[in-house]
């Protein structure tokens, strides 16, 4: 809560509507000595104590300790002094400037693609997950395979290790499938439900035998496959001892055979898989002259082959190595030396699948091979629109900056005064401001769209380790309390423990959405209840706001859905994603509406009416309690639910993939957080009013017994709930469960956050700073810090993981700060306090959505 003449603090993610934006990222508010090279003597380090942790050591020790207090809080001051916001900013343009000149250059100079570095290279990651180098690649359902392949034939031509493949690609399409062909002979699989033929075609040497089934293909185009795959050497090998003259015909059979294989890639997709190594020490005599040395003399004969043909560069005859460097990492667990294991045979076949498929089915999570999406109408203007304003904002710059000089005062030669210019503010400031706003926005904006639809930076998969999601959640536990700073004011949940709850909830977030620990079925759990958290906080600032000011006015409504809407609104048209994509913001902005409806309508109960006549507080609790019911309704009647929110055009708000049921799961996931929310701000209101609770600085909120009680009964319930959480078996189990019980770690952690008085007159300046811009944080996720719509991670340096997360991250936040900066000058222009001119804008907004819908709908 704030002071009585102050705003309390408003829901969650909302930055606030006074707040000042600092050009430092300043944690300490004390001063430090005028001259930077006097350090003061250790009798006067007091003055110079600016966090409770150092003023602690200092208190309790004496000599060196002093000191070294003394130097940790200047050193603190010297990091904000030179390290300024608006410095991290700039260094981060440079940065991006330079990766993308970068990855553009090598994309044009290097000749790689998605589709090469899919096919060539890549490395495995564990658990038999395969990463190939700088793009995703999508794990294929049955389901999707065969909306790929419907119509199609495919051809596997080769010795016994294609033959291994070829049924691992037909379990891709039906996992039921059995190895019962007969070796040395060819097998043909047709999938009447797809209108699918696979047919594996045994040729193991490149001889005229293979040749002529190729030909054969040439001549008849009604019987040529759409998928060829061959690959033969290890026979030649075998029955040739390994000569230097068998190596010699294998070479002149590879080049007989390229025409033929070249005429075929003009229409149909032609890979040649390289022989994958063998585990000499498991072959037995028969195959003790197959080794690695002659396995890759064979393997550069055809690469030299292929790619000396300037022919091929036109026809593309796909080579696929990357399968060698999966076979180096398990042919140890081959059985025989030479037949690779399941897992690898699978990987090898999910390569070949998302080479073909992906342009076709263009999974989300599959960016190798995927085309660069098309722009929409929407996409354009909304380009155009930035464009010009841009060349605005050059404009009115040029203006104003002529304005200025006329304007700028002379010295009086006199006196040497400087003479006050007749105007010193120009009138087209504001429009200034907002043609810098939107330019800034408009280069924001490009970056995401470099990022997450363009093919210039790199995207890779998520795989999640205890330790990628852990080691990180440690470190900002350590930076948080490095931070640590004293309150302005100690009542229970204060701007700034609100600002840092918002803000390590929001790391711990970020940290849990990159390294894929959703996997994790007790960390999954966790998170679900910092979302109910989040919402709790809606409840609780909004209910705030509405009980003690009663303020219901059009201008606060606006201010708050323009906070909350604007960023969504503008990536909806840029990345050309719905707006129910976005699920969080438009969860949040339901329940701010459901708040105002409940509180707003008549009869309208407010403090203020309650003071005089308690009967108003029936009124309130009725209205809560209708409230419930409406929700407990909605839950239990999908249905009901669904048509509610199937109308158009509210259905354009909360449709996703055609449909609502995204929209359903996550609005009955935390049902009745809001609510709870706003129980425990009209009871934390009322306790207040009674003058139960003391809110002293370094006083507990009850009496020592009291509070000694509800602690303890906190810290069990807390521990409960993770114990329970680690115990879930499902995660359908869990979230039945999780909307009834997640207040119960809320309320332990806001108790034992709060009851102590030495833990709620501090607050981390840290978590606080991050909680400040937790929305912008929340949405830029999407594109510029992880990948492919959340489902990979942005590569900006490839081949250094940790240095890439740092380098992505660093971008991220400054561009995080810059757009709720943008965001916080574009509502005061945007929303004027008067309200005739207001509702003019209000209506030309509602014109200009409604265009916005009719142009979405034409190009579905």
């Amino acid at each position: 809560m704030e002071n009585k003449n102050d705003t309390p603090h408003d829901v969650l993610l909302i930055s606030s509507e006074k707040r000042q934006e600092h050009s430092k990222v300043e944690v300490t508010t004390q001063p430090v000595a005028a001259n930077k090279t006097d350090l003061p003597s250790p009798q006067k380090y007091s003055r110079y104590c600016f966090s409770p942790l150092t003023r602690s050591i200092a208190d309790c020790c004496h000599g060196g300790a002093k000191m070294a207090a003394l130097a940790y809080s200047l050193g603190k001051r010297e990091i904000n002094q030179y390290f300024s916001v608006k410095n991290a900013k700039l260094l981060a343009v440079g940065a991006v400037v330079l990766l993308a000149v970068c990855h553009a250059v090598s994309r044009h100079y290097g000749g790689g693609d998605s589709c090469e570095w899919l096919l060539s290279s890549g490395r495995l990651l564990g658990e038999n997950v395969w990463q190939p180098y700088g793009c995703m690649m999508h794990r294929y359902k049955s389901s999707e395979a065969k909306t790929c392949l419907k119509d199609k034939h495919v051809a596997f031509i080769g010795d016994s290790r294609i033959r291994q493949l070829f049924y691992s690609f037909l379990k891709v399409i039906n996992p039921h499938v059995k190895e019962e062909g007969k070796k040395h002979e060819n097998i043909l699989v047709e999938d009447a439900s797809a209108s699918l033929k696979v047919e594996f075609l045994w040729h193991p040497e490149v001889n005229n035998s293979m040749k002529q089934s190729l030909k054969s293909w040439t001549e008849d185009s009604t019987s040529k496959p759409d998928i060829i795959l061959l690959g033969a050497a290890l026979w030649s090998i075998k029955i040739h001892n390994g000569s230097n003259e068998a190596l010699a015909q294998y070479k002149a059979n590879i080049t007989g055979v390229v025409p033929l294989l070249e005429k075929l890639a003009e229409t149909s997709d032609v890979y040649w898989i390289l022989q994958d190594p063998v585990y000499e020490d498991l072959l037995d005599d028969s195959r003790k002259m197959i080794t690695n040395q002659n396995v890759e003399a064979y393997n550069s004969a055809v690469v030299s082959i292929l790619n000396s043909n300037l022919r091929n560069a036109k026809a593309k005859v796909k080579i696929i190595s990357a399968s060698r460097t999966v076979a180096e990492e398990s042919v140890a667990e081959s059985v025989d030396g030479l037949h690779l294991p399941e897992s690898t045979r699978d990987i090898t076949a999910m390569i070949l699948i998302n080479s073909y498929c992906n342009k076709i089915v263009k999974p989300i999570d599959g960016s190798c091979c995927l085309p660069h999406p098309y722009l929409t109408l929407l996409q354009k203007l909304v380009a155009c629109f930035f464009a010009a304003s841009i060349i605005g904002f050059v404009i009115i710059s040029f203006i104003s900056r002529n304005h200025r000089k006329k304007n700028k005062g002379s010295t009086d030669v006199e006196c040497g005064e400087e003479k006050k210019p007749a105007s010193a503010v120009p009138a087209a400031s504001s429009l200034e401001i907002l043609f810098q706003s939107l330019c800034k926005l408009a280069l924001i904006m490009a970056y995401f769209y470099l990022c997450d639809r363009a093919n210039i930076f790199m995207k890779e998969n998520k795989f999640y380790t205890h330790s990628t999601f852990f080691i990180p959640l440690i470190y900002i536990l350590v930076l948080g309390i490095f931070y640590c700073e004293n309150v302005k004011e100690t009542k229970l949940l204060n701007r700034e423990q609100t600002d840092e709850w918002k803000g390590w909830m929001q790391l711990v977030i970020l940290i849990y959405h990159i390294s894929g620990a959703s996997t994790f079925l007790p960390v999954y759990m966790h998170i679900r209840v910092l979302v109910a958290a989040y919402l709790f906080q809606t409840g609780y600032g909004h209910f705030s706001f509405f009980w003690l000011k009663g303020d219901f006015g059009i201008y606060r409504i606006c201010q708050v859905l323009f906070r909350l809407n604007f960023l969504v609104m503008v990536l909806c048209l840029v990345m050309n994603r719905p707006y129910q994509f976005y699920y969080f913001v438009p969860l949040v902005t339901f329940w701010f509406c459901i708040i105002y409806v409940t509180l707003g309508l008549w009869p309208q109960v407010i403090q203020k009416k309650t003071n005089g006549n308690c009967i108003w507080h029936i009124g309130l609790i009725s209205k809560l309690l209708f409230m419930l019911l409406c929700i407990c309704f909605l839950a239990y009647s999908q249905g009901a639910f669904e048509n509610i929110f199937s109308i158009w055009p509210v259905s354009t708000l909360f449709e996703l993939q055609g449909g609502v049921h995204e929209w359903w799961f996550r609005w009955k996931l935390d049902r009745f957080a809001v609510l709870h929310g706003m129980l425990f701000a009209f009871l934390y209101l009322a306790l207040q009013k009674c003058h139960v609770l003391s809110e002293g600085r370094e006083e507990p909120l009850f009496p020592y017994k009291v509070s000694n009680c509800l602690l303890f009964i906190s810290v069990v319930s807390f521990l409960t709930y993770s114990i329970w959480a680690s115990s879930c078996k499902t995660k359908t189990e869990c979230n039945e469960l999780h909307p009834f019980i997640s207040v119960v770690q809320i309320l332990a952690f806001v108790l034992i956050r709060n009851i102590p008085g030495y833990a709620r007159s501090v607050y981390s300046s840290f978590f606080a700073w991050f909680g400040k811009i937790s929305l912008e944080l929340f949405i830029c996720q999407y594109h510029i810090w992880l990948a492919a719509d959340t489902k990979g991670i942005l590569v900006l340096i490839p081949g250094n993981p940790m240095l890439n997360i740092i380098v992505s991250t660093f971008i991220f936040v400054c561009i995080a700060h810059e757009i709720s900066q943008i965001t916080n000058d574009l509502a005061q222009i945007a929303i004027p306090k008067d309200v005739p001119s207001l509702l003019k804008r209000l209506l030309g907004f509602v014109v200009l959505l409604f265009g916005i819908l009719l142009l979405t709908a034409q190009e579905q």
